[in-house]
């Protein structure tokens, strides 16, 4: 067991947790935050990416001791004061979901690369969205919703 200070969606948290525990299980069991969505726990499916420290990561597979000091933002953390992050908006606007269980981690992906590419092309949002499986769409609107988005970011 360790103490470890974090910050969650701007919010400073210190907790002692056990050196085993996963990033997903801490968010979703100690913090119940429960939009980060476990669907493998092998890193396959990418439903439970979040940021940490500003970059995506697979929080299945990421220990929670080793996020000491980091800040993570999670799919409830991106909606401001009521209203919608642009990746959120462009999603609804654009069909880029279906049953919504891939949706966060699909959005989380999305947000940061738009973060390290303003504009990109198909090709370049299919190959960063591969480590997120949607078993409902067939990706093209949720390409199309990552386009929209990266107009308005």
């Amino acid at each position: 067991m360790a103490v470890i200070d974090i910050t969650v969606n701007g919010k400073k948290i210190s907790k002692e947790v056990s050196d085993k525990t996963l990033l997903s299980d801490f968010l979703r069991e100690t913090l119940a935050l429960t939009g980060t969505h476990i669907g493998c726990d092998t890193s396959q499916c990418g439903s439970c990416v979040v940021h940490l420290n500003g970059n995506s990561v697979k929080s299945c597979t990421t220990l929670v001791a080793d996020c000491k000091g980091s800040e993570v933002t999670t799919i409830e953390g991106l909606a401001k004061n009521g209203k919608l992050h642009p990746m959120q908006e462009a999603f609804k606007k654009k069909h880029g979901l279906q049953c919504g269980f891939c949706t966060p981690g699909m959005v989380m992906s999305a947000v940061d690369l738009i973060k390290k590419n303003k504009n990109p092309n198909e090709k370049q949002i299919r190959d960063w969205l591969e480590g997120n499986i949607c078993r409902c769409t067939g990706y093209q609107n949720i390409v199309a919703a990552v386009k929209e988005a990266a107009s308005k970011m």
